[in-house]
């Protein structure tokens, strides 16, 4: 069933580290051989093996509307008639830029790059230039791309692998970063009690997505705000999951909770690499080359990027969120069903097309300490259930599913039908 997937595997490890381009590719958390893909289209994609898939993971997330959508794919081709990339300004910058302001309640400017990486290490850099402090405060779980001053105790990949903390961090980069823990805002009290005088900034997902889908506890991200108005810091949100994802304004749209800077990716490049990071005109200015803080990119806001991600914001304003609830609603109440019928040990959490299937004893996942007891090894075998009746899921317990409008009624079927069979199998497989 997976021949040639298991070859390429084998094949990609002569050359590349792991072989793959990143961690949670190599299926290690779920104890299995990655899956090679060739081809994907509308919900499905098609594994070098002709497997067919229903997608439930969408790229992590930037393919909102499913698999090569003809209106963004179209965009893309004609773009790219007249080249690749410049190296210097074009006009649909511009109109990216304006989409995003106008969308965004609390960006007023906005700068783009190349990852959400990139968009997230330069959100901090000009923290602590507009500031003139140095240290930052981040949430355990919370992973806000692979820059040096965030890994650590991040989510995603890293706690997927159990590495935590990664090596080549060095110990000056590590002390600027004080940790708090996730839904608990006396945690980040202390922090600043403890550092009044040198917190630049709070940065954090306002709803984690790397360490499962875990909500903001009801006053939480308001509470945040309120510190960091207190002691003069910089509240960072990293919208890049949930920015156009869980509402046209991201998180702090469906909060009502608005940040000093917010970084941006996955959806604003329409299935091509791209970051953004944007916020108040008084921060924004501060970077060159109208103020000191320096930040640069060969190929930020290439013309390929920016229309691909412009098509799609647009595309976003037609009842998009409204066919989104409906088809993740209709999957969560189906599963949730299935949950109860076999008895098993796991809950679901969801904001909009952002859902988690949690198999643990607890009700509710809401921090990191929470996340470390969840049973991976269940969800392995839940996976590769999964996998062998034709959906893919997210290969590790830590990440969200993401789901497209390109999911129809048929694939609502058989994502319920399987998930019951995967919860028997799985029953079967651990009880007797």
């Amino acid at each position: 069933m997976y021949k040639k997937s298991i070859n390429a595997f084998s094949e990609a490890k002569k050359f590349i580290p792991g072989g793959v381009n990143s961690p949670v590719r190599a299926f290690k958390s779920v104890d299995s051989t990655p899956v090679f893909f060739e081809k994907g289209k509308g919900s499905k994609m098609i594994d070098i093996d002709k497997n067919e898939y229903i997608d439930c993971v969408s790229s992590w997330g930037p393919l909102i509307f499913g698999h090569a959508n003809e209106t963004i794919i179209n965009s893309i081709i004609e773009t790219s008639k007249n080249g690749t990339t410049y190296g210097a300004s074009t006009e649909i910058e511009t109109l990216i830029a304006k989409k995003i302001v106008d969308l965004v309640p609390s960006v007023e400017k906005v700068r783009m790059v190349n990852s959400g990486t990139e968009a997230t290490m330069s959100a901090i850099r000009l923290a602590r230039g507009y500031t003139n402090k140095e240290k930052i405060i981040k949430f355990s779980g919370n992973y806000h791309g692979h820059g040096d001053s965030f890994l650590i105790k991040a989510g995603s990949g890293a706690v997927t692998l159990g590495l935590p903390d990664s090596p080549g961090v060095t110990k000056n980069i590590a002390k600027d970063t004080l940790i708090a823990n996730f839904n608990n805002i006396e945690s980040v009290e202390k922090l600043f009690n403890d550092n009044s005088k040198n917190i630049a900034a709070v940065i954090v997902e306002p709803i984690a997505g790397n360490m499962g889908l875990v909500k903001p506890q009801k006053t939480f991200l308001q509470e945040l705000r309120n510190l960091c108005n207190k002691f003069k810091s910089v509240l960072i949100f990293d919208e890049v999951m949930t920015g156009f994802r869980v509402a046209a304004g991201g998180a702090q749209e469906l909060y009502g909770v608005h940040p000093d800077l917010t970084t941006l990716g996955k959806i604003i490049g329409g299935g091509l690499p791209v970051g953004a990071y944007g916020g108040k005109e008084e921060i924004m200015n501060l970077l060159a080359p109208e103020g000191p803080v320096y930040q640069a990119g060969t190929l930020s806001g290439n013309p390929l990027a920016m229309s691909a991600g412009l098509t799609v914001l647009n595309l976003l304003e037609n009842k998009v969120y409204e066919k989104l609830e409906y088809i993740s609603k209709k999957i969560e109440d189906g599963w949730n069903e299935n949950i109860i019928e076999t008895k098993t040990k796991a809950h679901i959490a969801r904001v909009g097309s952002m859902m988690t299937l949690f198999f643990s004893d607890k009700s509710q996942i809401n921090n990191y300490n929470d996340a470390l007891e969840l049973n991976t090894k269940q969800y392995a075998k839940y996976f590769k259930s999964m996998l062998n009746m034709g959906v893919y899921l997210p290969p590790s317990q830590y990440e969200c599913l993401f789901l497209s409008t390109a999911i129809d009624e048929n694939d609502i079927d058989h994502l319920i039908k399987s998930n019951k069979k995967a919860l028997e199998e799985l029953k079967w497989v651990v009880y007797f």
